[in-house]
């Protein structure tokens, strides 16, 4: 039960918000088979972000994980990593990504991502740094269980939980398309 996991939240500075909240956590965790989180013991929710490519860290440890506050109004298309777009998450490339499109990243992709971390890859090695997933293997975990939670429908009130409804990228208003010549 996901009850088990500590949260400790600080406030974050200047105008970033936190956007995955203790709640949006526990949910989930509840998704997926407890073996995948069972080493993770605490959550955080802090500002130490430096800057915006850095959006979640696991500790030397690897049974703490932290997610990042960010500015109120961004594009994470440069923390995209291969294989993925930004209208996955609910937003348009080139454009500023809506709150419930910055959430579902956060949650779907990076939490997942620092989950990877937590992963035994080699357990009877004697090195730390070669017993746990490392970046490749971290971000192949984020996009198989994303996959996997998104692709049966998850009853909830929040739309962060499941994957962008078409009416989410047809809301934007449309943008005038520019050519350059080459």
């Amino acid at each position: 039960m996901p009850s088990q996991v500590r949260f400790s939240a600080s406030r974050p500075g200047a105008d970033r918000v936190h956007y995955v909240s203790e709640e949006d956590i526990h949910v989930v965790l509840t998704r997926l088979p407890s073996e995948l989180w069972q080493r993770l013991r605490t959550v955080h929710l802090n500002d130490r972000s430096c800057g915006p490519l850095r959006l979640g860290y696991v500790n030397r440890g690897r049974c703490e994980i932290s997610i990042c506050a960010l500015p109120p109004r961004m594009s994470l298309t440069r923390a995209l990593r291969k294989g993925l777009t930004p209208e996955q998450f609910g937003a348009r490339r080139g454009e500023k990504w809506p709150s419930l499109a910055i959430r579902r990243f956060m949650l779907y992709n990076v939490f997942l991502h620092e989950l990877g971390h937590l992963q035994l890859v080699y357990e009877d090695t004697r090195s730390i740094r070669l017993k746990f997933a490392r970046e490749k293997l971290a971000q192949e975990f984020a996009m198989q269980w994303c996959g996997e939670l998104w692709s049966r429908p998850f009853l909830h009130p929040d739309p962060v939980h499941n994957p962008p409804a078409p009416e989410e990228l047809t809301a934007f208003p449309p943008h005038a398309i520019s050519v350059r010549p080459l």
